[in-house]
């Protein structure tokens, strides 16, 4: 059984950074696949970034690309998302999942992924 526990959310005005952890527990996620998606008030919960296994290869939605970072560190077993330049519209319950590796990109929906964390809440101020 994995644990995956967000953290780093807060309340930042416009312009701001940001960067998230996920911590898992339980065991490894060296050959695990990891993503980030957000929810916000009234929306559906959406793809943020995913990262591959073994970290080569990363994807973002559209309305992060340039702004956010996802990364890994295998030594700590944890998952990063740096977010620069938020905006208002990046307000929402951010969340961690990992699915166990395979093909060559990592699954952009989130219900597809094995084992999901609890949340973390960013809140941008205008």
């Amino acid at each position: 059984q994995v644990q995956l526990v967000e953290s780093g959310g807060a309340l930042v005005q416009t312009g701001a950074s940001l960067r998230l952890s996920c911590a898992a527990s339980g065991r490894t996620l060296d050959f695990w696949h990891m993503g980030w998606f957000r929810q916000a008030p009234g929306k559906e919960r959406e793809f943020v970034a995913t990262i591959t296994w073994n970290g080569v290869r990363t994807d973002y939605a559209d309305s992060v690309k340039g702004r956010f970072t996802i990364s890994r560190d295998s030594a700590q077993n944890t998952l990063y998302l740096q977010m620069d330049s938020l905006k208002p519209e990046d307000t929402a319950v951010y969340y961690c999942a990992a699915h166990p590796a395979s093909g060559w990109a990592a699954p952009q929906t989130f219900s597809e992924y094995e084992y999901r964390g609890q949340g973390t809440q960013v809140t941008v101020s205008s």
